[in-house]
């Protein structure tokens, strides 16, 4: 292990397949977590309900990760990272074939809500293990690379998965992600290595970092700001069809572009959070802000308006990388359970923006107007971390 960490070159090398399964399952997940926004009509016909009631489906799966997150993660703070991730992905896949059984959309916000419970503990552990394999220095990269398998998954798995809900069926959809899920949990049977946690760790070690309120700062304010994001995403095939104009067949399109801005802000924001965290979590909120604005007013031009969810692809990934790596340096005693958390304030984001958004709507103000809601909410996310940046900065110069 010496000469590897003196040696990069075998550390790269050895790093590649663990990365790459830890990627396929960022894709598993991202394919089922987004894929739901562009079914949303769908399921709406199919289960006689309206669509802003469809929408608790995606509130429902949103809500599983932020329970998930960081119950599973702490519950299992002493289990092999390996072997967690295992059990989560074998949860995860079941979860979706149940989503796809569900006679009823009861059962269906049941069935999404056990399957999002492993979602945030999977990146989670998962960072952690990205980081291991990756070696010193590596860290933004690494877990960039995981999340590329997220972001990715918008540019193949969610256009795909649309298409096969409206020439097959919305339950097809689950079934694909599903057989994702069983080909995931080969690849980190097969690549993953070993991961004991550090002898401290425990029930009590994660718990004691939840005593810091920084990690709660930040995590509250990316749960506030990504809320923004989600607002608009949650309902972006309604909003493309009915004030656009495009046509349902074509929907699948702007969702891959919007998969292509997530994979560029990615890769963006892994090499800007390992030079400066902070002002990539304020680059990704200001930017956030803009591109929400910009759907707002130009989103009834077919042009302007694709090119601005791109840029919302873009922006929100930059902060999601962000606010990933803030949370890990705010729990260095447990880098997992703040890795986690990301993912939970993120999808408690997902579930107060999709309610947002559907309240608005049902209100009949249209489709813009969740919008304007989640440039709002981004506003206010972004003023949280600048508060508490500068009073940490005030205290530091105090002392």
């Amino acid at each position: 292990m010496t000469q590897d960490v003196l040696d990069p070159n075998p550390i790269v090398r050895r790093a590649r397949l663990p990365l790459l399964a830890l990627a396929l399952g960022g894709f598993s997940i991202g394919t089922t977590e987004f894929a739901t926004m562009g079914l949303l009509p769908l399921i709406s016909e199919d289960l006689d309900v309206t669509i802003p009631q469809a929408g608790h489906v995606i509130t429902a799966y949103a809500l599983g990760v932020v329970v998930g997150a960081p119950l599973l993660t702490t519950i299992a703070a002493r289990m092999n990272r390996r072997t967690l991730l295992l059990v989560l992905m074998l949860a995860f896949t079941l979860g979706n074939l149940l989503s796809a059984l569900a006679p009823t959309a009861g059962w269906l916000v049941v069935a999404r809500f056990v399957a999002g419970l492993p979602h945030g503990a999977f990146f989670g552990v998962g960072a952690v293990m990205g980081a291991y394999v990756a070696g010193p220095g590596r860290r933004g990269q690494a877990v960039a690379t995981m999340m590329a398998g997220l972001t990715i998954a918008n540019v193949v798995g969610v256009p795909l998965s649309t298409v096969l809900g409206q020439l097959l069926g919305w339950r097809i959809a689950f079934v694909a992600v599903g057989v994702l899920g069983g080909l995931t949990l080969l690849a980190l049977w097969r690549w993953l290595p070993g991961m004991t946690v550090p002898e401290h760790a425990s029930v009590r070690s994660e718990l004691v970092a939840l005593r810091n309120p920084g990690l709660w700062v930040a995590a509250g304010a990316g749960a506030i700001g990504f809320g923004g994001m989600f607002a608009v995403y949650s309902y972006i095939s309604p909003l493309l069809t009915e004030v656009t104009g495009m046509r349902e067949a074509t929907v699948p399109i702007v969702l891959a572009l919007f998969g292509v801005g997530m994979t560029i802000g990615t890769l963006l924001g892994g090499k800007l959070a390992d030079r400066s965290v902070i002002r990539t979590v304020l680059i990704g909120f200001l930017t956030t802000i803009l591109a929400l604005v910009l759907i707002a007013l130009l989103g009834a031009w077919l042009v302007p308006g694709v090119l601005a969810v791109v840029a919302l692809g873009v922006a929100s990934q930059v902060l999601g990388l962000g606010l990933q790596s803030w949370l890990m340096d705010l729990s260095p005693a447990a880098p997992s359970l703040g890795a986690a958390l990301c993912h939970s304030a993120l999808n408690a984001g997902n579930a107060f923006g999709a309610w947002s958004g559907g309240l608005v709507i049902a209100a009949g103000l249209g489709y813009l107007a969740p919008a304007w809601v989640g440039a709002g909410l981004a506003v206010v996310g972004c003023a949280v971390v600048a508060v508490a940046v500068t009073v940490g900065r005030s205290r530091s110069s105090a002392r």
